[in-house]
């Protein structure tokens, strides 16, 4: 089925041609039969919210071409963004698991591909089939990591041209090869990139313009180019 989006949905598991060694797209196919009986195949437009922060989990989104922003907001309304999750990745799943509210808020970056699972569905698939309780347990864990690289990340780190700099290798990280120029797609706003890296969207612009002065790095648009890896390695490790 061809969606609005520019790209066709894939709706069959078993022949997926975006299926990858993702946690829920590696599964046997038993299970990945019946994965296509109870999940509902969507596709979103930028800029769709998915469930938001502190809503009632009504069951989990496996995601299967785009991007989301999870992002979580104070009293005060200051936003942190969590992640960007990825092709392959499972959103709502802590919340579903616990029966707890989502603790976070996901939105398309992208026009994204999501397979929309019932909690209930959810919970019955991990009872019956042993390798994708273990995916999901791992999964788990890979949060857990994720949060905990974060945490150093905004913590630890010594400066926001550090920060943003690990961001940049980060995210400029898939292709690269060790080349010395490399150019992605990155549908960000300075506003986005600072809440990423918990500083303002004023010293996320200033950085940019230093990074562009001094041939490291540019954003224009929607392309991020890294013209000086090593530049940019150097920051984080000094």
């Amino acid at each position: 089925m061809h969606s609005p989006y520019g790209f066709d949905l894939a709706e069959n598991c078993l022949v997926c041609q975006l299926r990858s060694e993702k946690f829920f797209c590696n599964l046997p196919a038993p299970a990945l039969k019946m994965l296509d009986q109870i999940k509902q195949v969507t596709a979103y437009p930028k800029g769709a919210v998915l469930f938001t922060e502190g809503q009632s989990p009504r069951g989990v989104f496996i995601l299967c071409r785009g991007r989301v922003k999870m992002s979580i907001t104070s009293r005060e309304g200051k936003v942190l963004i969590l992640k960007l999750a990825q092709a392959g990745e499972v959103l709502g799943l802590n919340a579903s698991i616990l029966n707890k509210p989502y603790e976070a808020t996901a939105e398309t970056l992208y026009p994204c591909q999501l397979d929309f699972i019932r909690r209930e569905d959810f919970l019955r698939f991990l009872k019956e089939y042993g390798d994708v309780c273990l995916r999901a347990a791992q999964h788990v864990g890979q949060n857990c990591d994720s949060a905990y690289e974060q945490i150093r990340s905004l913590g630890l780190s010594h400066s926001a041209p550090e920060k943003l700099a690990k961001l940049l290798l980060d995210l400029s990280a898939e292709g690269a090869h060790n080349r010395p120029e490399k150019s992605v797609k990155l549908a960000l706003t300075h506003e986005e990139i600072a809440q990423l890296i918990g500083t303002s969207r004023e010293t996320v612009t200033r950085l940019f313009s230093e990074f562009k002065k001094k041939k490291v790095a540019e954003l224009k648009g929607a392309t991020l180019t890294i013209f000086n890896r090593d530049a940019l390695s150097n920051l984080v490790l000094s």
